[in-house]
């Protein structure tokens, strides 16, 4: 017979164990959310490239890009990185960054490439850009399908009595 001490103890283990199983799996999911994040800046700093490329500084013309050309360098390592880690964490997260990033290439490096090719803002008034001289809604619908991706990646990470299918 089981005496109510030996009986307490492994209740008490079962539910701590379980507590600390499921500690361990919000942490986890927290580091996934971090990391997908992280990516999806690298993403929008690359956006970015083309209005920072036209407000550049006119009267700085050789710093600014030695300036420009380093964020671009540092910001194509991050994609890189961001591209083989969402690959290996999840295929289908991976296959939706590698679908961004492909055409935010295309696009915003068509952009950054007519950008150099401008001239530089020399007035207030040039900074706002408008959509007929740098458009990439296009990449909508890519953003879209990667965030889509890490919210089914994440939620197929969650116990089985937190998912709630709608």
């Amino acid at each position: 017979m089981i005496s109510g001490a030996v009986l307490a103890a492994a209740i008490t283990a079962t539910i701590s164990l379980w507590l600390s199983r499921s500690k361990s799996r919000e942490e986890e999911r927290g580091r996934l959310r971090a990391t997908f994040a992280e990516a999806f800046v690298a993403y929008n700093t690359y956006k970015e490239l083309p209005y920072a490329i036209r407000r550049r500084h006119a009267d700085q013309s050789a710093d600014e890009r030695v300036r420009l050309s380093e964020i671009l360098r540092q910001t194509q390592a991050e994609l890189a990185y961001h591209l083989a880690w969402t690959a290996l964490e999840s295929p289908e997260v991976g296959d939706a960054y590698r679908d961004l990033v492909q055409h935010l290439r295309r696009t915003a490096g068509t952009a950054m490439h007519d950008a150099w090719n401008a001239p530089a803002i020399t007035s207030d008034s040039e900074m706002n850009i408008p959509p007929t001289v740098i458009d990439l809604s296009e990449l909508v619908q890519y953003e879209t399908a990667y965030l889509n991706a890490v919210r089914s990646h994440l939620h197929d990470l969650l116990p089985w009595w937190k998912r709630v299918r709608s």
